[in-house]
């Protein structure tokens, strides 16, 4: 008889949970906690010896059992070693790579990234910290090329944000790893539900050392807190906890119990925003105006091939690239007319979303094609029918 926690549908719903250990209950409870008590002065000298210790109580800072719940749950979800939980998506970012660099070190960033990301890894050389930023669709052998003796990690996220690209993790870990070279991948769009990095190829090989996660979006998935996690390996883990100690890095009890919540239903909402996303990036592709839909999913999208070897499924969040005739004011008519489709960032909840989005103004030469306005569009659990007639009415006050 097969395990049945091989079954991710069964991961998501059990993963993490305990409740001998909570009197019985189901859910553990929300520990708002600062202080932690010693019984003796033993035990305080042993946890101060051994902050990175899981489980130990030294201060709320470092951890609670609500905490803990979330960590434990996303990394056996995400096949890691052990999770840090963090403030925020950014924070989750920006401290992962912060454990890692050091002044005269060179790092490799995908062109492709969160914008906030991107804005971060260029503050970086005021610490002096190099950042080239290569382009997404670049393969192992380019990726070879790019690392020099002072590379200390490489930075990706697949598919890419806003133009999603898909990369070929694998081939970009492998020439990493032959080099030394620390790898770090943002999963927020794809989830565990869809995409684990860290267990790519079936073993180490192939895999990415850390996994980011903005827990805000489709992990809380209720457009309800502000959250940030971090999966590390075996060999990372003492590196970006000890990061995440020094740089004063926790979350909220209720944020994190918030988010332990939304990885019990991940698995049937993640299933419904591919559904949903897929028909309706089909449908968009077909509207007049329409110049291109960014969706590794659809047949025809650059990254379909990568996209259907290492994914099993498709987040609901993806572009629209209009014809380049469209200025910024029949946008904005048309982003306007929404009625449905909220205006606002973020993404990941139930609710629909629509954002302009402008990659030419921060992208390399070369590695974004595309030359109309472009909106990001996040698909909800509203009836397709009524998102249809909603765009509809947007399209038309488009081409007014």
């Amino acid at each position: 008889m097969n395990d049945p926690t091989n079954s991710p549908e069964t991961r998501f719903v059990h993963a993490g949970s305990d409740p001998a250990r909570q009197g019985g209950y189901v859910n553990p409870p929300v520990y708002r906690a600062s202080t932690a008590l010693y019984r003796d002065t033993a035990e305080m000298a042993a946890s101060q010896a051994d902050p990175l210790k899981r489980g130990t109580p030294v201060y709320g800072r470092f951890g609670t059992p609500t905490g803990r719940a979330f960590e434990q749950a996303l990394t056996e979800l995400e096949g890691g070693h052990a999770s840090v939980l963090t403030c925020s998506g950014l924070s989750a970012i920006t401290t992962a790579i912060l454990a890692y660099v050091r002044a005269g070190d060179h790092i490799l960033v995908s062109d492709s990234v969160y914008l906030p990301t991107r804005k971060f890894c260029d503050s970086l050389a005021a610490l002096g910290v190099e950042t080239e930023y290569y382009d997404p669709r670049a393969g192992g052998a380019a990726i070879e090329d790019l690392i020099r003796p002072r590379t200390r990690l490489l930075y990706l996220e697949s598919p890419g944000s806003t133009t999603f690209e898909v990369q070929d993790v694998p081939a970009l870990t492998t020439a990493c790893r032959a080099r030394g070279v620390t790898t770090i991948a943002d999963n927020t769009w794809a989830t565990p539900a869809f995409f684990r990095p860290m267990a790519l190829g079936g073993g180490a090989d192939a895999g990415v050392d850390v996994v980011v996660h903005s827990a805000t979006k489709y992990l809380t998935g209720h457009a309800d807190s502000i959250l940030g996690a971090i999966v590390c390996s075996q060999e990372s883990y003492p590196t970006v906890r000890a990061a995440a100690i020094r740089l004063g890095q926790c979350a909220g009890a209720d944020d994190a119990y918030l988010g332990l919540r939304g990885l019990r239903t991940l698995g049937v909402r993640m299933a419904r925003h591919h559904e949903q996303g897929l028909e309706l990036a089909r449908w968009t592709a077909g509207q007049e105006g329409v110049a291109a839909v960014l969706h590794p999913g659809l047949p025809g999208d650059p990254g379909h091939a990568l996209w259907r070897r290492d994914f099993t499924g498709a987040a609901g969040l993806f572009g629209v690239e209009l014809h380049p005739d469209f200025g910024r004011a029949a946008v904005d008519a048309m982003l306007d007319r929404l009625r449905l489709f909220g205006l606002g960032h973020s993404y990941g909840g139930y609710e629909s979303l629509v954002v302009p989005a402008d990659p030419v103004s921060h992208r390399l030469p070369g590695t974004w094609a595309g030359r109309g306005p472009l909106i990001r569009v996040h698909v909800g659990f509203e009836s397709l029918t009524d998102l249809k007639e909603d765009l509809s009415a947007a399209f038309e006050a488009l081409r007014c």
